[in-house]
């Protein structure tokens, strides 16, 4: 299995992304609508076709982007049915089974966080994605949302501490960098609900936690009970200048192709040295050069009322270019994919 587990520093949270090695068939859990650029763009690097997006509640401390996942990829969206949202495809309930390739995800429900929380289960993997039910060390708060201390000592026990000792747990969420945690562990360490602690125990713990309510909860909670979809049902907007997209890597991208097309809409940039622009490569004809490493102390020279898009040898020192003009405070800037060579290999027009 291909296996993936992100992180979205402002709200701590986790994403999961599993897919079949042979057929590509992914699965992403717990995505976070402000990172759904990094996701989908490592959806795409893979080579994966997105089934589904599934979250493990309805989340109070950011809003989920399967809605955005949907509209760029096609997914399905899946949810605990308890909460009657709009916009899922797919209402989950406890025994549900979600196939990808040859892997699948047992669903196992465990309300107390909220009534609507869920686990997924990767037996032959041997892991479980707990949400916010069971947390290394931990477990979610149970003080609001149809929160209850009594049915999360429950579910922990019956459905998660059930599991074989060697099953890997990934959370939803963790605020001291700690990624993972086994069934073993949680057992037996888990302050809260480890070792000989009884349910009166877990209850009084979880009741005088004093949390602040989460900052976002206001606002997540309807924007969840939509799957995502933002208010008037339209996605942020994208760059109106031309098809640029953002890696993996944060850096943002557009193909040769289009900008062969379009060379009199944009102004080229060309950050090789003096002495490449006239090498087997060659390079295209009216490019304003500015060395990279001159980049920084002469930003103020590369005009912005045209979109900028940045070019080398191979895309490399174009793409960190494109970084250090966005931070020089230009907007409209996009690398080359691929740099010279891959306009040769192109054949396009210098």
């Amino acid at each position: 299995m291909i296996f993936r587990q992100l992180f979205d520093q402002v709200s701590s949270t986790y994403t999961y992304l599993l897919a079949d090695e042979q057929t590509r068939e992914a699965v992403l859990i717990d995505c976070v609508f402000e990172q759904h650029a990094r996701d989908a763009a490592l959806i795409r690097e893979l080579e994966l076709e997105l089934l589904y997006t599934l979250d493990t509640h309805c989340h109070a401390d950011h809003v989920t982007g399967a809605w955005l996942m949907k509209q760029a990829l096609g997914s399905k969206i899946g949810l605990s049915r308890q909460y009657e949202a709009t916009n899922v495809d797919l209402p989950l309930s406890h025994g549900d089974s979600l196939r990808f390739g040859a892997h699948a995800l047992e669903v196992r429900a465990t309300p107390g966080h909220t009534d609507g929380c869920l686990a997924f289960v990767s037996a032959d993997t041997k892991r479980v994605f707990s949400g916010d039910a069971l947390l290394v060390r931990g477990a979610g708060r149970t003080d609001f949302q149809q929160g209850d201390a009594h049915r999360l000592f429950r579910s922990i026990r019956e459905q998660l501490f059930s599991l074989p000792d060697d099953y890997a747990v990934y959370p939803g969420h963790d605020y001291e960098g700690r990624t993972s945690s086994t069934i073993a562990e949680e057992r037996r360490y888990n302050p809260r609900i480890g070792g000989a602690v009884r349910e009166e125990d877990f209850v009084g713990y979880m009741q005088n936690l004093g949390l602040p309510h989460p900052k976002q909860l206001a606002a997540a909670l309807p924007a969840n009970l939509r799957a995502g979809e933002p208010e008037g049902g339209q996605p942020p907007p994208k760059p109106d200048w031309g098809p640029v997209v953002t890696t993996y890597a944060g850096l943002t991208e557009i193909p040769p192709e289009w900008v062969a097309r379009h060379r009199d809409t944009l102004h080229i940039l060309d950050v090789r040295s003096p002495s490449e622009l006239d090498g087997e490569l060659g390079h295209l004809e009216g490019a304003q050069l500015i060395p990279l490493e001159d980049l920084r102390a002469r930003a103020s020279e590369v005009r912005a009322d045209k979109p900028v898009v940045v070019v080398c040898q191979t895309g490399k020192r174009s793409g960190l270019a494109t970084v250090i003009l966005k931070q020089a405070g230009l907007v409209r800037v996009a690398n080359s994919a691929g740099g010279m060579v891959r306009w040769r290999d192109l054949g396009l027009p210098s």
